[in-house]
């Protein structure tokens, strides 16, 4: 009893209460806490190295969300890449490889609405990253378009054509480069593969055009839209071929006689090693060597699938592949297979895909004569498709377009055939031209008795066209061009050719044609014409038409004058290609024209840039005659600033070649340019004025035009020194030129005369005048000549009023220290040439005259000269003279302080006269 009593005490149960709370146990646990709130504002920032957009997203998530399984998300991902890619564009270099990736992923994505994002931002993309960033990657995003382009799903095919236009337009070099995988893809989208009947084994595979009724599209709109995208593809193809031409007027490879531009040589720089001539075989500015060796790759060696359709291989299995299913797309689109309702839609759906299918094939055509045997690939074709061609094509030609009749207002170019246009911009004139271009490309002049048939059509239709008098671009002008010269060249005799160059006569006659349509006229008339001068010299039947255009070109370019400075730059390159050739009908123009192109006022030459008037200068050479107003009008363009002195100076020795002066053992030209004329144009070119613009200078008065003295009655109008430095330029080859001629007393004579019968006389002569008389005079004096004492006077009071001027001019006046030299050269040559007028210099110092403010200057002047080495001997000799005059200035400064200027005078002539030394040293003044 005991033991259970015990053992019941150890595990007494607690008796709870009604109303009391339960006690607490004492191993119960805690369970209350208090909380507060933490702030770390460092997480709330935003990442300074990944920026954000305004959904608090940076790079990495709007990526990761590329991979979500929702459409959703994967379009605000991308709409999300795109805002953010334009507030920060740095992001895109730093994570390029990753967005181009997932971008490209989503190409094939089911859902329409992230394709859509999709090519939109990559549009975005295009416009930020350049080819050579994006090319590593460019195999990738090929791979994701080749794999859209050949999907199963109808609307990832419709979208990827929608990627592939991005691609085009921003990479097309990239995209070329893989032609053969997406070419392949361009022929599933609109066929599908069938086995030949014919043939037992899979060699050889047909295609079919395939017809897919689940798409949005009809069959016809689906083929006009993937037809569409390989012309631009091919287009781009084409363009990035090593050897660029013109789409209607390109060089046949078997004509060698081509416009080369030639190549400048300075001859100065050249002597000076400071130009380089580079000589290449047949010559150009892309000089190509004719070779029938090719040298392997040292790398590796490109298989044809590399080489793409630049491989003859390539090029000729995908036109096998191609020109059937084209040819099917024509058949369903002619007009033999429908009559359409006008206003049908399906009319113009029609041309329009007529238009892609010409404009693919005459792409493939371009492509085939970048190869080498073009000969033998244009038989290929001739071979294989001028039939289909000729049944199809030609059946129905030529062909117009039929559109909704709208009760409106009548149009008058709309009304014309050749310049009507649909509302869905359909040009029917560009597809009968292309398919002109296409068929003569497959006739040569042996096939020519063959094709006569439809070559008539085509000759018909483009004489037509071109004398019709509709406005024309510059496409369909260009591809109506090359037809032009692709059916001169198969029927080459004069009957078939005048036609046609009448009629591209009549089209260029036309008022108000656009420049780059007069361009194309204006480089197939010349083609033409040095084709056939090349020809016409065995055979002199030249094209009257020609003739007739040669001989207004001369009077087009005076009345073009600079509105147009690039067709007047064609123009003087036809002008001299065909002056050089001695055509008679363009050199009489050009001679009746010359006074208005060569008008130193409002001519051509002084109104176009200075290349331009180069070549305008050349002209000058082929003249027949030139008379004396012309040489007056050259002497203006010469001296007026208006044309650089370099080519003044090549004007200037032109003229002397021209002249009876110039040393030919074979007579000249018959009245090219008289004795006289030359004179003439030689002694106003180097006298710089007019004698209405030196009439006028006598009236200026006092600084700073002019610059006087008392001691000289002539006073110097001080010119520009831009006006200077040009006319001493030009007088420096007029000395050149009159030093050659060989009877120096005469030309020396004749230079006397003019300078007395104009210059003497006059009280205000420009600086630069003086200078270049002084300059002729130093040039031409020897021996036999006779100076009259007319001439004497009027050169001393020349030299002294250039001295006085040159010991005048304020240190802080740049413009003319430039001419300081210059003029003291002549001044001190003239002295020394001619002692008399050095005497008659001294003798006109009568200081009486002059205020004492000229009197330092006075003493300068006859120091320097007693300084002067050359000088020295005349200066002792005129001792006398000297000694009065320095006594004249004594007299008048005498009973005030000597100067330092009187004191350096008195020692000068103490040196160098008083003492008389016997071996003077050639003392060059410094002053």
């Amino acid at each position: 009893m005991t033991k259970k009593r015990k053992r019941q005490e150890d595990f007494q149960k607690v008796k709870l209460k009604v109303g009391k709370k339960k006690p607490k146990l004492e191993n119960a646990t805690d369970t209350t806490f208090k909380t507060k709130a933490i702030q770390i504002p460092e997480q709330l920032k935003e990442d300074g190295v990944l920026p954000t957009q305004n959904r608090k997203l940076n790079i990495k998530d709007l990526l990761s969300q590329m991979h979500h399984y929702s459409p959703g998300v994967k379009h605000n991902a991308l709409l999300g890449l795109k805002e953010l890619l334009s507030q920060y564009p740095f992001v895109i270099d730093a994570h390029l490889s990753s967005i181009i990736s997932e971008v490209a992923a989503v190409f094939t994505d089911k859902d329409s609405g992230v394709r859509g994002a999709a090519v939109h931002l990559l549009q975005f993309l295009a416009s930020k990253i350049r080819a050579e960033q994006i090319a590593p990657f460019f195999p990738l995003v090929s791979a994701h378009l080749s794999s859209a382009m050949t999907h199963i799903s109808e609307g990832i095919q419709e979208d990827s054509l929608k990627v592939l236009d991005v691609l085009l337009e921003a990479y097309p070099a990239l995209l070329t480069d893989r032609s053969i995988i997406l070419l392949k893809n361009f022929v599933e989208l609109i066929s599908h593969q069938q086995l030949s009947k014919r043939l037992k084994s899979r060699d050889k595979l047909s295609w079919m055009l395939s017809v897919n009724p689940n798409r949005r599209v009809t069959s016809q709109q689906w083929r006009l839209n993937v037809l569409t995208r390989l012309k631009k593809f091919l287009q781009a193809v084409v363009d990035g071929s090593s050897d660029t031409e013109d789409e209607g007027l390109q060089e046949q490879k078997d004509s060698s006689h081509s416009v080369r531009n030639p190549i400048c040589i300075s001859w100065k720089l050249h002597a000076n090693n400071q130009q380089h001539i580079q000589l290449f075989e047949s010559g150009g500015l892309r000089p190509k060597i004719n070779s029938s060796f090719r040298l392997r790759s040292l790398t590796s060696v490109i298989d044809s699938a590399e080489k793409g359709l630049s491989s003859a291989e390539n090029l000729k299995g995908f036109i096998e592949i191609i020109i059937p299913l084209l040819i099917e797309c024509w058949i369903e689109a002619s007009p033999a297979q429908s009559a359409p309702i006008l206003g049908n839609l399906l009319e113009s759906e029609s041309q329009q895909l007529m238009q892609q299918v010409l404009s693919i094939i005459h792409l493939l055509w371009k492509l085939t004569k970048r190869h080498d045997e073009t000969y033998k690939m244009e038989l290929w074709l001739r071979m294989n498709y001028l039939v289909d061609f000729k049944h199809h094509f030609m059946r129905h030609f030529p062909y117009s377009l039929q559109d909704t009749v709208k009760h409106k207002k009548k149009d008058p170019c709309k009304s014309n055939r050749n310049c009507m246009k649909s509302s869905n911009n359909i040009d029917h004139l560009l597809l009968n031209l292309t398919l002109c271009d296409i068929m003569v490309s497959l006739a040569s002049t042996a096939t020519l008795q063959t094709d006569s048939g439809w070559l008539d059509m085509i000759r018909k239709f483009v004489t037509d066209t071109l004398q019709d008098g509709s406005k024309l671009n510059s496409k369909q002008v260009n591809r109506l061009l090359g037809v032009t010269w692709r059916l001169m060249q198969i029927q080459q005799n004069k009957v078939a050719t005048e036609p046609l160059i009448k009629a591209v006569y009549t089209l260029y006659q036309q008022r108000n044609l656009l420049f780059p349509v007069r361009t194309l006229l204006l480089k197939f008339f010349s083609r033409v014409y040095q084709k056939e001068d090349l020809r016409t010299q065995r055979i002199r039947s030249r094209s009257k038409v020609l003739s007739r255009w040669l001989a207004g070109l001369p009077q087009q370019l005076a009345l073009l004058g600079l509105r147009n400075p690039e067709l007047s730059n064609q123009l003087i390159d036809i002008i001299h290609s065909a002056a050089s050739r001695s055509n008679k009908e363009l050199l009489q123009s050009l001679q009746a024209t010359a006074a208005r192109i060569y008008d130193p006022l409002e001519g051509t030459l002084v109104l176009l840039p200075a290349e331009a008037q180069r070549r305008l200068v050349q002209l000058v050479y082929f003249l027949p005659c030139l008379p004396a107003s012309l040489l007056a009008c050259l002497s203006r363009c010469c001296i007026m600033g208006r044309m650089s002195s370099d080519l003044a100076a090549t004007l200037i020795g032109i003229l002397h070649m021209r002249s009876s002066f110039a040393g030919w053992k074979c007579q000249v030209q018959d009245n090219s340019v008289s004795d006289v004329d030359y004179f003439s144009f030689l002694f106003s070119t180097l006298i710089g004025f007019s004698r209405e613009e030196l009439t006028s200078l006598q009236g200026i008065r006092g600084k700073p035009h002019i610059s006087q003295t008392q001691l000289s009655p002539i006073r110097l109008y001080l010119t520009d020194l831009d006006q200077f430095l040009h006319h001493w330029a030009v007088t420096e080859v007029i000395c050149h030129s009159l030093s050659t001629i060989p009877s120096q007393s005469q030309c020396f004579d004749i230079l006397q005369t003019g300078i007395c019968k104009y210059l003497v006389g006059l009280v205000v002569i420009p600086d630069s005048t003086a200078g270049s008389v002084l300059c002729a005079i130093n040039k031409l004096l020897d021996q036999a000549c006779v100076i009259s004492e007319n001439l004497h006077r009027f050169l001393a009071s020349c030299c002294y009023s250039l001295l006085y001027f040159l010991l005048t001019i304020d240190r802080e006046d740049a413009e003319h220290l430039q001419k300081r030299d210059m003029l003291w050269r002549s001044c001190i040559s003239a002295l020394a040439l001619l002692p008399r007028l050095l005497r008659l210099m001294l003798q006109n110092l009568q200081v009486s005259r002059i205020c004492r403010e000229e009197l330092p200057v006075v003493a300068q002047l006859l120091r320097l000269l007693m300084q002067h080495g050359q000088l020295r001997s005349h200066m002792i000799t005129n001792e006398c003279l000297v000694q009065q005059i320095i006594k004249d200035i004594m007299t008048l400064k005498s009973g005030e302080v000597q100067e330092q200027w009187l004191t350096d005078l008195h020692y000068c002539f103490n040196i160098y006269l008083a003492s008389h030394p016997q071996t003077p040293g050639p003392i060059n003044t410094v002053y």
